[in-house]
C-alpha cells in the first residue's frame, strides 16, 4: 500500500503555448505510475500576475511593472524517486526565469504500478 512520501502531486504554472513541450519533458523524465497509461495530466486556465524586479529578465512583461496574463495550471502525480528528474525537466523546458512549481505529498486512491 502506498505511503506518504512515496508519491508527489506536482503543480506547475506555464504559458498555454508551452503545454505540450512541458508535458512531453515531464513524461520523458518519469516512470509511469498508472497501469497501462502515460501522459496523465490535468490542466486548467488561470490568471497569474507578477512584477519583475531589477535584474530580472522576464519572459513576459517589463521590470517594475505589474504584469497579468493567462496561464495554464498543469497538475500530475509522480513517484518520489522521479522528483529531481521531473523538476530538472520542467526547468529545462519552461520559459520563465522562476517557474511556479508546487509539490505536495500524495497518496493515490488505488493501487499503483510497482508500489
Amino acid at each position: 500500500m502506498p505511503r506518504i512520501g512515496d508519491f508527489y502531486k506536482v503543480v506547475v504554472f506555464l504559458p498555454p503555448e508551452y503545454r505540450e513541450k512541458i508535458m512531453e519533458a515531464v513524461n520523458s523524465a518519469m516512470e509511469p505510475i498508472y497501469p497501462h497509461y502515460d501522459m496523465v495530466f490535468s490542466y486548467q486556465m488561470v490568471k497569474g500576475c507578477w512584477r519583475p524586479l531589477a535584474g530580472a529578465n522576464p519572459y513576459q512583461g517589463k521590470v517594475g511593472r505589474l504584469e497579468e496574463a493567462d496561464e495554464l495550471r498543469l497538475e500530475f502525480a509522480i513517484r518520489a524517486s522521479d522528483l529531481d528528474k521531473v523538476v530538472d525537466a520542467i526547468m529545462s523546458a519552461h520559459p520563465y526565469e522562476e517557474p511556479g512549481i508546487d509539490i505536495y505529498p500524495f497518496i493515490p486512491g488505488r493501487e499503483i504500478v510497482g508500489s
